[in-house]
Parts: structure tokens; C-alpha cells; sequence
């Protein structure tokens, strides 16, 4: 289950960084914060 858990945090990770990137090419702050959230949501289970 532990392992699981972790996986789905780098995942989360990794999806935030990849919407980051897109936004970087026209950038809105919307894409922007919900790419800061999923990502702190990623590191926060990462470290539960």
C-alpha cells in the first residue's frame, strides 16, 4: 500500500510539473496555481 501511495505522489508530481510547462507557453495564472496545488499535494503525501 506504501508503495502505491508513493508512486501516485510521483505522479501527481510529475503531472503539476507537465501542466507548469504548458502554461509556461501562454501564460495564466489559473494553470499556474493549480499546477503549485497538485504538486504540493504530491509532496505532501510523499512525505505521510
Amino acid at each position: 500500500m506504501k508503495i502505491l501511495r508513493k508512486t501516485l505522489a510521483v505522479c501527481l508530481i510529475g503531472f503539476g510539473l507537465g501542466v507548469l510547462m504548458v502554461i509556461l507557453l501562454p501564460f495564466t495564472g489559473w494553470l499556474f496555481l493549480i499546477g503549485i496545488v497538485i504538486i504540493a499535494v504530491g509532496f505532501m503525501w510523499l512525505t505521510c
